[in-house]
């Protein structure tokens, strides 16, 4: 539980926030901040809609995750099943043809999923960390709900139809499913899988490779995200992060760029032009709407600095110690991404854990320095609802608020000597009062 007050930190008329008139032509999409999940903008961001390729960032999260956690090798090698060769030599498909008498080390595969969108190689990695593709969805929707994510389903770990396995898709979904999330959600995933595993953005980033280079199977790879600075559509500060396409889908693109130390991640989905048509170059125009929208317009700025201390609330008090009082302050600062000039709309808001105060609203001694006594969160002034896509993104705008020194539990003949003051002043007060009655 916490006592929450509300603090004027900043003064003067600020700029009215300004709407965002994107128009972002696609059925779903969302803008958020890489660092802290901060919504910027959306468009029908909780329905739910085809993703395609997209779904290989959950594929790429859990192997990662099991890199990390020792449960696969990045070298161990993989032998080529049934299900993996038919797939992986269907060149209708994006794909890197697979041998059936191959093996293939597990590093090579998820290149050829996080350049090339590899199906076959997507379903080889499933198979290598479940045993099973079947077993490997399970673990995808699994992971979606541990990772908070809302609207979604799962049905394969490459975002094909089920239809185009052939009769050999995963168990537990019909023939003609296809995976879903939300745009929310899709940015949710995006968001994790760049801070738990920022290393992905250096794969996700590469425009070309060979695979196999220097084999009879060598073939080349262009990355379908052509964005990337050294593509076709390429923008600048863009190195992820996954496409999508299917008849379901449409034309689908989660994007991520970095520029003057800002990140902004964007979600499109079923993009189309201004004629209403789907298509590669529309889901990167769209896409690039959003990122010039977020670079031309926000700023990450310092709202709260370092051990500031809130007026009237510069101290607390405390029972049973050698100073009645401790100074507290903020731990931290707290910068945030804003829309220029709207700076002045933030002001803090101080919780004090509740936990840690008496009835009286006091802490009680020993208190020691750097002890955290709360929080200080930004709340808009103009009472407008800010959104983050996880509550560690949100932490991430928020600041301790600690003890800026110790305080020593007094000692007993000093706790009897205050107690005795208090008895005669109590005393005092009380027959003060029964003298000015009597007059």
């Amino acid at each position: 539980m916490a006592v929450v007050m509300s603090i004027s930190l900043f003064s003067g008329v600020h700029k009215a926030e300004a709407e965002a008139q994107l128009n972002v032509n696609a059925d779903g999409a969302i803008l958020v901040d890489g660092e802290s999940g901060k919504v910027l903008y959306e468009k029908n961001a909780d329905s739910l809609l085809g993703i395609a390729s997209m779904t290989k960032m959950m594929t790429e999260y859990i192997l990662l995750d099991a890199i990390k956690h020792g449960r696969v090798k990045w070298d161990q090698e993989y032998s080529v099943s049934d299900l993996v060769y038919k797939i992986s030599q269907d060149r209708s498909l994006s794909n890197v043809p697979l041998r059936r008498d191959g093996k293939y080390k597990l590093h090579e595969l998820y290149e050829a999923m996080a350049i090339y969108s590899a199906n076959g190689a997507t379903i080889a990695i499933a198979e290598t960390i479940a045993g099973s593709e079947t077993n490997f969805v399970k673990m995808m929707n699994d992971r979606a709900k541990k990772l908070g994510l809302k609207d979604y389903k799962f049905v394969n770990s490459t975002g094909l139809n089920n239809s185009e396995y052939k009769g050999s898709h995963p168990g537990g979904s019909g023939d003609s499913d296809e995976n879903v999330m939300s745009s929310r959600a899709t940015a949710k995933l995006a968001y994790r899988l760049i801070n738990d595993f920022p290393e992905v953005l250096k794969t996700a980033s590469t425009p070309k490779k060979k695979f196999r280079e220097g084999t009879d199977d060598e073939i080349n790879m262009e990355n379908w995200n052509w964005m990337l600075p050294s593509l076709v559509y390429g923008y600048e500060g863009v190195d992820g992060l996954k496409t999508g396409t299917t008849d379901f889908a449409g034309y689908c693109f989660t994007g991520t760029a970095t520029r003057d130390g800002k990140r902004f991640i964007t979600v499109v989905q079923n993009a189309k032009n201004d004629s209403g048509k789907g298509g590669y170059k529309a889901r990167f125009d769209e896409t690039r709407k959003m990122f010039d929208y977020a670079f031309s317009n926000f700023t990450k700025e310092e709202l709260v600095p370092k051990h500031y201390q809130i007026k009237g609330n510069k101290t607390l008090p405390v029972i049973k110690g050698k100073e009645d009082s401790v100074k507290i302050y903020s731990k931290t600062p707290i910068s945030m991404v804003v829309l220029n000039g709207e700076k002045g709309n933030y002001k803090p808001v101080l919780v004090l854990d509740k936990k840690k105060l008496n009835k009286d609203g006091e802490l009680t001694a020993p208190v020691k320095k750097g002890e955290k006594v709360g929080y200080i969160k930004l709340v808009p002034k103009n009472g407008e609802k800010v959104s983050f896509l996880t509550e560690e993104g949100q932490q991430k705008v928020e600041a301790d608020v600690v003890a800026a020194n110790d305080v020593d539990k007094a000692n007993w003949f000093i706790l009897m000597m205050r107690g005795i003051g208090g008895f005669f002043g109590d005393l005092w007060d009380g027959i003060s009062s029964a003298v000015k009655g009597w007059f």
